[in-house]
């Protein structure tokens, strides 16, 4: 029994609507060439959420595009590399703080 094509699963309607949403923000923030990585935008909010507490998701992606821009900004970095770094980062707190709570 296969699915009717025009019924999406909830998880395709999420993520059309998060990247329509990523698509409208970027062209108000005239940021339009930014890509946006969602998954791993995603997933590290997800990891925050589920180590810390579940407010600190926003915060802790906030912070890791804050850090991204500044490193793009000054020029240490491109965005990519101060994408990865800021989220490597995170990371490895985030793994050390789970380890300490198990």
């Amino acid at each position: 029994m296969s699915e009717n094509p025009a019924e999406k699963s909830q998880d395709a309607l999420t993520r059309e609507a998060i990247e329509q949403w990523v698509t409208e923000l970027t062209h108000h923030l005239e940021v339009e060439n930014l890509e946006v990585d969602i998954d791993a935008v995603l997933a590290i909010a997800g990891q925050a959420a589920h180590t810390v507490v579940r407010p600190s998701a926003p915060v802790t992606t906030f912070l890791i595009g804050y850090v991204t821009g500044l490193a793009e900004a000054s020029g240490q970095a491109d965005y990519e590399r101060a994408f990865r770094a800021a989220t490597s980062v995170t990371e490895q707190l985030l793994t050390r703080r789970a380890e300490v709570a198990g």
